[in-house]
């Protein structure tokens, strides 16, 4: 059984260039009609730091635009997801460009303090933001992925009521950030864990749903775009260093595919698909939820996602999102530990038609 949740990281460069009409507002528009059309929705994962910096430094007039965005997404039935790139939240704006803290470029290497400090401000944004004061993301992805060391940044953020991580993707290496997702290729579609977002606890309170990735040979990935020179290290360059780190990520035999929705072409995204139908016709009972990323910055091909949701209708993939997921997600984890199913969490979104694509 598969249902595909569509994930969509919504914010600027990571240097902070680009303006919010043409990289954030547009884009998600041009998705929001194409999804509708399909009766489906996807999950916005709000870079809110990014959002809350460039309006408190007015450095775009758009900033309103985006915010009443996320009003009439929330209302029309889309997850709207918390996602953080700490390092805006000290950022500086001089002389049109922007300085980010490099220091807090990772959510989980900071003090717990610090990381309920950022939390709590960033849920305080989302909730003035879609105009719902008792509002509480159920998902979370940190910025460039970085959900290590997990222990105490899980722990903050499930203090504030977030269930579910999207941040990991099978056989990830990163060795400027020292991220290492390798051992979480020997884990199943999803699972619950405690500490680290790489090793199953059954009786977790935390489920991972990662990006869905297949390890593909490393000449498949040799785009400049793929490999991430352009906006991957902050507000500048990167050093050569980094470029070299980078280079290593890439130079092994194998390396994980990204399901990415706004990069891949049609013919990639449903041959990736393709192999997950036939997997699953071999144990149709087994819960699958395959997650696929986008980032309103990258979309350049819109039609390519309208036939991808026209593909997934055709061989009866439900598309959903992660809040509809979730009660499937909590019966897999009850059956794993003969547990009794646990209560989904109540949603404070208003009445509104939950739409899946049948």
């Amino acid at each position: 059984m598969i249902d595909c949740i569509f994930t969509l990281d919504y914010e600027i460069y990571g240097n902070g260039s680009g303006a919010l009409k043409d990289l954030v507002y547009e884009p998600t528009e041009k998705l929001r009609e194409i999804f509708q059309k399909w009766n489906a929705q996807f999950v916005v994962f709000a870079e809110v730091a990014e959002l809350e910096q460039i309006e408190k430094h007015g450095t775009d007039p758009e900033i309103g635009a985006v915010k009443r965005q996320l009003v009439e997404l929330y209302r029309s039935g889309f997850e709207i997801a918390l996602h953080l790139h700490p390092q805006w939240c000290n950022a500086s704006y001089r002389q049109g460009r922007w300085s980010l803290d490099l220091s807090e470029y990772n959510l989980c290497t900071l003090p717990p303090t610090r990381i309920d400090e950022i939390v709590t401000h960033a849920i305080d944004y989302l909730r003035d933001a879609i105009g719902q004061p008792d509002f509480t993301p159920l998902s979370f992805r940190a910025g460039n992925w970085l959900f290590q060391p997990t222990r105490d940044a899980a722990a903050v953020l499930a203090q504030h009521g977030i269930r579910i991580d999207s941040s990991v993707f099978k056989g990830g290496l990163q060795h400027n950030s020292t991220l290492d997702y390798r051992r979480a290729l020997r884990n199943g579609d999803y699972w619950f864990f405690n500490s680290d977002a790489t090793e199953p606890d059954a009786r977790g309170s935390w489920v991972e749903v990662p990006i869905y990735t297949e390890m593909v040979p490393f000449w498949r990935m040799p785009t400049t775009r793929r490999m991430g020179f352009g906006n991957a290290f902050g507000a500048t360059s990167p050093s050569a260093a980094k470029k070299l780190n980078r280079i290593r990520d890439f130079m092994r035999f194998r390396y994980p595919l990204k399901l990415d929705f706004t990069r891949m072409t049609l013919d990639e995204l449903t041959r990736m698909i393709d192999r997950v139908v036939r997997k699953d016709r071999q144990n149709p009972a087994q819960y699958r939820p395959i997650v696929a990323i986008g980032h309103t910055k990258d979309l350049v091909d819109p039609q390519t996602v309208n036939d991808f949701l026209s593909f997934l209708q055709a061989n009866a993939v439900t598309v959903t999102t992660f809040e509809a997921a979730y009660p499937k997600l909590l019966q897999g984890q009850a059956q794993a530990t003969s547990l009794p199913v646990a209560p989904a969490r109540q949603s404070a979104r208003p009445d509104t038609l939950q739409l899946n694509l049948k």
